[in-house]
C-alpha cells in the first residue's frame, strides 16, 4: 500500500460498523460517524477533507464491487 493511504484506508476499516442497509443492499456509509472515527484515529483536522474525499472513494470501489457481485 502506498503510505499516502494508509490513513485513508485505516479509516475506512474503522467505518466497517457504520454502512447504511436498506432493502437493495448497502447503500453507502453514515457519514454522521466520520468525524469521530476520523478524531479516534488521530487524523489532523487540517488533513480532514482530503481523509474524507479518500474514504469516498473507497466507498464508491466497495458499492460498486457490492452491486456486481448479485
Amino acid at each position: 500500500m502506498w503510505p499516502d493511504n494508509v490513513v485513508i484506508t485505516n479509516v475506512f476499516i474503522a467505518m466497517s460498523s457504520q454502512w447504511r442497509i436498506g432493502l437493495s443492499g448497502p447503500s453507502g456509509l453514515d457519514y454522521n460517524a466520520l468525524p469521530v472515527v476520523m478524531r479516534m484515529s488521530g487524523v489532523r483536522k487540517a488533513d480532514h477533507a482530503d481523509v474524507f474525499t479518500g474514504v469516498q472513494r473507497m466507498e464508491d470501489a466497495a458499492l460498486a464491487y457490492i452491486r456486481a457481485a448479485k
